[in-house]
């Protein structure tokens, strides 16, 4: 007996349009790994500078005051952890992303909200900025012969990431994810290696001579190092306001990204420092604290410079949360009215491509205007973080206590901890960076504030103007008066028998016109029109300027004097190759823009496409 053939399986037919749009836009979704590499790497590549921060605020009490960088360490650790449980909150909370704005549009108020919302693209730019800065000053720290070339190399760097992110944020995570890998495990291995030897194994960079206290080790000193040092937290909210960025489900792979990001950001940061205690590291002269570590992990070999050219490789490729995080926040702020409406506009991918290009321009303009120095760029970079971390975990505080769900007293005492660290950590922070450039501040989140509020109050005004939230009542033309169609000509062709042959098939009057610069053109395309009688009377529109917008606006209000519906049909050139457009005359655009804007016709462009 002849047994049949196993039956294959068969997929699924997706009939709903709808469904099979939402699998296809999920196909170019984060995963969990893909999400940490695309969204945890200003956090993650913090430990560059974090650290480093803290030993500068540090030695101001002495070579001795450097010893406090672990309890410093361990402080900003448990910060970290209330602050990773929290946005895991904000991620159920708020899964449309958006993270502190979110959370301060509702329950926080306007204000809030657009404070969170200033604050967060002041960070997110300069995310982008201070990390190509450190990058490329890391990278100069191993190959001193870059050290010139310092700005070019984070344009060039900024370049290649908005190209990634116009492609796709999924194909930029694919990039990321081997880089992200090896950037762990140098970090991981340097800490191991490290703590294998009792001493330093090597000794580079220029020694700065014998330190001297400037102040007795006090309480001041350590709040400031604890508030340098909360610098290696910026990034930790980059994946609550990019959820919509995950594949489904979206909170759940976010939530495991946002723990991972956590656990082992605070091995690293403690690792580091205790090899920073361990081995007396203090700043020398030309090379970077993480540096130092290096080589007495591994001497100055081979592994020394595969670990140094990795760390800039990933604090360039930090700036990458960005282009994830603030082109989603930038379609919220659209959507509420607060950005203008092309922000939301996605491309296929999807691509918040006007947002990645906004973000680009307006980093590489802070680049060159602090000529990529990563120091002139620090002070402003934590502060408004940490707006947006005391922001949105004072909003999860009055969630809870107007929800009041099961276990709402942990989680809001969680919560207003949080707030409170991060109130102590920006006034602090603020306060001692005030005159190194947070003074900026100051004037750049007020000004973002009023031009978010002037924004919206405009398009609050706009649907007043359109009546939005009423049933408009038509008004049909009167039947004594035809439609209107104006089509302006500038010879007898092709296009000219297409463009007439489109408007009457608009239904009423149409006449064509052409404009004259001289008494001999008008001469002969009249006599040309007589030859051809298509059936339409001509009407010539001399010019004693050498015009061509002021008498046809004039022809078109004139006609439309009676209060007659008037449409101006106007053709413009297509080209099979975009860069062939630019060898045409913009004569269409122009006319265009001046009929909007001066008359109450309405425009239509009838395209003509070339073969």
């Amino acid at each position: 007996m002849v047994s049949a053939p196993p039956t294959q399986p068969v997929p699924p037919r997706v009939a709903d349009p709808r469904l099979r749009r939402v699998l296809k836009d999920d196909a170019h979704k984060l995963t969990a790994v893909g999400g940490l590499a695309a969204l945890s790497l200003d956090a993650l590549s913090s430990v560059a500078y974090g650290p480093e921060a803290i030993v500068l605020a540090l030695i101001a009490g002495g070579v001795g005051a450097v010893a406090f960088t672990l309890p410093v360490a361990i402080a900003i650790s448990v910060l970290l952890i209330v602050l990773v449980f929290s946005y895991r909150q904000v991620i159920a909370v708020h899964p449309e992303g958006g993270g502190s704005y979110a959370v301060a549009k509702k329950d926080l108020g306007r204000g809030a909200s657009l404070l969170a919302a200033a604050s967060l693209v002041v960070d997110y730019v300069l995310t982008v900025a201070v990390s190509l800065a450190a990058g490329a000053a890391s990278l100069a720290s191993a190959f001193p012969a870059l050290a010139p070339h310092l700005l070019s190399i984070t344009l060039i760097g900024l370049a290649i990431l908005t190209v990634l992110n116009l492609i796709g944020i999924s194909e930029s995570a694919k990039v990321l994810m081997l880089p992200t890998f090896v950037f762990i495990v140098c970090i991981l291995a340097v800490i191991v290696f490290g703590l294998s030897h009792p001493t330093p194994v090597a000794v580079i960079g220029k020694d700065l001579g014998p330190i001297e206290p400037v102040s007795a080790l006090g309480i001041i000193l350590v709040l400031k190092a604890f508030a340098a040092g909360c610098s290696s937290l910026t990034g930790v909210e980059a994946i609550a306001n990019g959820v919509p960025a995950f594949k489904t489900p979206a909170i759940k792979r976010a939530q495991h990204t946002e723990v991972a990001l956590g656990i082992l950001l605070g091995v690293m940061l403690i690792g580091l420092s205790i090899l920073i205690k361990a081995h007396h590291v203090v700043p020398r002269g030309d090379v970077t604290i993480l540096a130092q570590l290096s080589a007495a992990a591994f001497g100055t070999g081979i592994p020394f410079y595969i670990t140094n050219v990795t760390v800039a490789l990933i604090l360039g490729f930090a700036a990458n949360t960005s282009f994830g995080g603030l082109p989603v926040l930038m379609s919220l702020l659209a959507k509420d009215d607060r950005m203008p409406h092309l922000f939301a506009l996605r491309a296929e991918k999807p691509v918040y491509r006007y947002g990645v290009a906004a973000l680009a321009a307006f980093a590489a303009v802070i680049l060159i205007a602090s000529g990529a120095d990563t120091h002139r760029l620090l002070p402003l970079f934590a502060i408004g973080v940490f707006i947006g971390f005391t922001i949105s975990q004072a909003g999860l505080v009055k969630n809870w206590f107007c929800a009041r769900t099961p276990g709402w007293h942990w989680k809001a005492a969680l919560n207003g901890f949080g707030a409170a660290l991060s109130a102590i950590a920006m006034a602090v922070f603020f306060s001692s960076k005030f005159t190194e450039g947070a003074w900026l501040l100051v004037i750049v989140i007020p000004l973002l504030i009023l031009l978010f509020g002037r924004t919206e109050n405009y398009y609050q005004g706009v649907k007043r103007e359109l009546e939005l939230d009423e049933l408009p009542t038509l008004t049909p033309n009167p039947p004594d008066q035809t439609p209107l169609v104006i089509v302006p000509i500038d010879d007898i062709n092709k296009r000219t028998v297409q463009l007439l042959e489109a408007a009457l098939h608009l239904g009423g009057e149409v006449v064509p016109v052409t404009i004259s610069r001289t008494d001999q053109k008008a001469h002969a395309m009249t006599k040309r029109w007589d030859q051809w009688n298509p059936g339409l009377e001509l009407v010539v529109l001399p010019t004693a300027h050498r015009s061509l917008v002021t008498p046809l606006v004039e022809y078109v209000k004139k006609r439309q004097s009676d209060g007659r519906q008037v449409t101006v049909l106007i053709t413009e050139i297509k080209t099979k190759r975009r860069w062939h457009q630019i060898l045409h005359n913009q004569t269409g655009i122009v006319l265009t823009a001046n009929l909007i804007d001066r008359t109450d016709a309405i425009v239509a462009n009838y395209p003509y496409r070339m073969n």
